[in-house]
């Protein structure tokens, strides 16, 4: 039943109202996610609103996530070893993966408080230990870091374009930046690189079909 009050505790919140699944395309991962059993699917927009509960976009492995955490552990050596950023983290999905493929550090970022609560629990899940940041870092600087990660961030066109400024701001100070992205509207028609393919398998709830075609694309360096 949806009674919990959210603001209070969004740990408690999320451990209340999803449960524990694997993620379709990378089952070895599990997350805190809602389903058709749990309360927060059925949630409405007014009944988050009210309780102080920003849309919960860390409640659902999203396609763009999916596709670049399987990259990461079909290919672990893009991360190894290294400092990885996973951008507008949500669940902590890319996160949790690069952990599980040898980062040697991974800070996971997000706007939203629940955001930073999932990835918390979801690292716990997973027996890995992931820095949560929540902030708005775009526009800025990422020094020791030597990844940034991001799945579906091209939604929106403002955020879109906002990001992809600075995702090119980043790769000039020699950071590699990979996007997964299943064609939402605003991703760049041109300029980037495409790394990987995959189908992942989704919910009607979420998309407009049980199986998004999924890339993953590298952010080429290019000069100011």
């Amino acid at each position: 039943m949806l009674s919990l009050p959210a603001a209070a505790d969004p740990a408690a919140f999320i451990r209340a109202h999803t449960a524990p699944a694997p993620v379709p395309l990378c089952p070895d991962i599990m997350l805190w996610q809602a389903t058709e059993i749990t309360p927060i699917w059925h949630a409405t927009a007014d009944w988050l609103e009210q309780n102080g509960v920003p849309p919960p976009f860390w409640a659902f492995p999203w396609a763009g996530g999916q596709a670049v955490a399987r990259l990461i552990a079909d290919q672990p050596s893009l991360v190894a070893g290294k400092r990885v950023v996973d951008f507008a983290a949500g669940s902590g999905l890319v996160a949790i993966a690069a952990m599980k493929a040898g980062a040697a550090r991974v800070t996971a970022l997000d706007i939203d408080p629940f955001a930073g609560a999932a990835t918390a629990l979801n690292a716990s899940l997973n027996g890995v230990t992931i820095q949560v940041l929540t902030a708005d870092l775009i526009g800025q600087p990422m020094p020791a870091t030597d990844i940034l990660l991001a799945g579906d961030v091209c939604y929106e066109r403002p955020f879109a374009e906002a990001a992809l400024r600075w995702f090119r701001d980043l790769t000039r100070a020699g950071i590699t930046v990979l996007v997964g992205d299943p064609g939402r509207a605003y991703l760049p028609a041109q300029g980037l690189d495409k790394v990987a393919t995959y189908s992942v398998p989704t919910t009607r709830e979420l998309e407009d079909r049980d199986v998004r075609v999924t890339d993953v694309w590298r952010v080429p360096r290019t000069d100011p």
